[in-house]
């Protein structure tokens, strides 16, 4: 008797096992079809918190930009990617990514610019373009170029020669003189010199008007900046200050969209460095 017991025993758990428990049997595929629904919105929700952060982040914070000019050389180089503190100056309507449809409303919330810094800023004659440079003039100062030689309230601010800068001109390589030049307050950087009398080497005095600042590129004689086009920034247009450098790509041997060939293009050693 036992043994026929046994024998029976798993042929009606095997017959059980494939027969719906009660009216609630379809249960576990409504509860799996809800966790997968619940997965996907969590997933949407997900890419909608970190859109809104970065929108946040980009608008308020923290905005990238490329560099798309030598005029920075050898500071920025065309290639650079550099995130530009936007709260550095407090926020104008030049702030904002639809701030430029807004009336003026000057700046709010924020600190004056240093003599030396690296600045974006809109173009006065043509707001819809960010150029980038240095800070040299500040209110009320007379600013000169006399023989390549910059004066800052008619005393010459010194100009040590230092090693070459060296770039690749389509496979030959091109020396530059290169110089450092140290501000009043000690602020030091690199300038590059091509021309020993560039068109912009002598220049009549430039006296900073109230609320405006006088800008140089760095690349002295191959940039558009206070001495032409540019003129006097106002304070308004003043973008962010730009503070480091986050990624850079030799864009004569890729662009930024092929990454497949980076490797052999990315600049290393000019990855997450401060800007001077």
């Amino acid at each position: 008797m036992g043994q026929k017991t046994m024998g029976i025993a798993p042929m009606v758990m095997a017959e059980l096992a494939d027969v719906p428990l009660g009216e609630n049997a379809p249960a576990p595929k409504a509860s799996n079809d809800k966790s997968q629904s619940d997965s996907w919105w969590d997933m949407v929700r997900i890419l909608l918190y970190a859109l809104v952060i970065a929108l946040v982040e980009r608008t308020f914070f923290f905005q990238p930009y490329n560099i798309p000019s030598g005029s920075m050389e050898e500071t920025l180089q065309i290639g650079d990617f550099l995130f530009v503190e936007k709260f550095a100056y407090g926020y104008s309507r030049y702030s904002f990514p639809w701030g430029r449809l807004l009336p003026a409303f000057g700046r709010m919330a924020g600190h004056a610019p240093q003599r030396g810094d690296v600045a974006v800023f809109a173009l006065p004659l043509d707001p819809s373009r960010d150029f980038v440079k240095r800070i040299i003039g500040l209110p009320g100062d007379r600013v000169q170029m006399v023989d390549g030689v910059l004066y800052l309230n008619d005393r010459a601010i010194p100009k040590v020669r230092a090693s070459d800068y060296v770039e690749d001109q389509n496979g030959y390589l091109h020396h530059v003189a290169r110089y450092r030049e140290t501000l009043p307050g000690g602020k030091s950087y690199y300038v590059l010199d091509r021309e020993s009398q560039g068109e912009y080497d002598t220049t009549p005095v430039y006296i900073v008007p109230a609320g405006h600042y006088f800008m140089l590129g760095d690349n002295r004689d191959d940039s558009d900046d206070s001495r032409g086009i540019v003129g006097y920034v106002p304070a308004e247009n003043l973008v962010g200050k730009a503070e480091l450098k986050f990624f850079s790509i030799d864009e004569r041997k890729t662009s930024v969209w092929t990454f497949w060939k980076w490797p052999r293009a990315i600049r290393f050693g000019r990855i997450f460095r401060a800007i001077d």
